[in-house]
């Protein structure tokens, strides 16, 4: 039983939210199978606001076309409320549009529902992780997404402060790793660290920036050619 216990209270925490009932019942149903924990769901976008503000999951596995609020803007104010709560957008749509809307809105992946229940499943584990997730061929274009933006007016909140934060050199070459698109695990692999040290060094680097996600850490990074480096 204890051993029951301490495997629920460490099991990856996940909210599901779609229209349709019987898909949305299902995705549930086998991520509670597989070991998650799934404390929520929703069925448009308002409910799913409040309900993920309550429930608190670690992973939000969400649909884009939900009606009431969208889906972007249910990401945007998830994680606007909730940093902590990582999202995985799960779509039908992989329209570079609808893709490029989501890692806007701060979604840490996108996944198409042509994936299969392993791929669901390893993608939750890897996003609840902090892991860029996305359907195979939508990497680059979000890759690419980063670069265009970089190209543009930059307006971090310390774009034209004299005095720019100090980033520690272990911060700086983990910066730049993103900047490359490497995963976190990526990353602790060629530095040779835990996959733990590389979140803890991200978010120390997203607070001394006052950045919010990822989006905004990679374009930073490119910004200063950290990426080329």
């Amino acid at each position: 039983m204890a051993q029951i216990t301490r495997e629920r209270r460490d099991a990856i925490k996940v909210m599901v939210v779609d229209d349709h009932p019987m898909w949305r019942d299902a995705v549930a149903r086998d991520l509670s199978e597989s070991g998650f924990e799934v404390v929520a769901t929703a069925g448009d976008g308002d409910q799913a606001v409040r309900r993920a503000r309550a429930a608190a999951p670690d992973v939000l596995v969400l649909d884009l076309n939900l009606p009431g609020k969208p889906g972007v803007q249910v990401c945007k104010e998830v994680v606007a409320a909730d940093p902590g709560i990582r999202v995985l957008v799960l779509s039908a749509s992989g329209e570079h549009a609808d893709v490029l809307e989501a890692v806007k809105s701060g979604a840490t992946g996108y996944l198409l529902k042509s994936a299969s229940t392993e791929e669901l499943q390893d993608a939750v584990r890897r996003t609840a992780a902090g892991d860029p997730v996305f359907t195979p061929g939508l990497a680059g274009l979000v890759l690419g997404e980063y670069r265009r933006l970089a190209s543009e007016p930059a307006t971090a909140p310390d774009a034209e402060s004299p005095r720019a934060p100090r980033l520690t050199e272990r911060e700086t070459e983990v910066l730049r790793l993103v900047a490359k698109g490497l995963s976190y695990k990526q990353i602790a692999e060629r530095l040779v660290i835990s996959h733990r040290t590389v979140q803890n060094h991200v978010q120390n680097t997203l607070g001394k920036l006052q950045l919010h996600n990822r989006v905004e850490l990679v374009r930073y990074a490119i910004e200063r050619g950290l990426d080329d480096a």
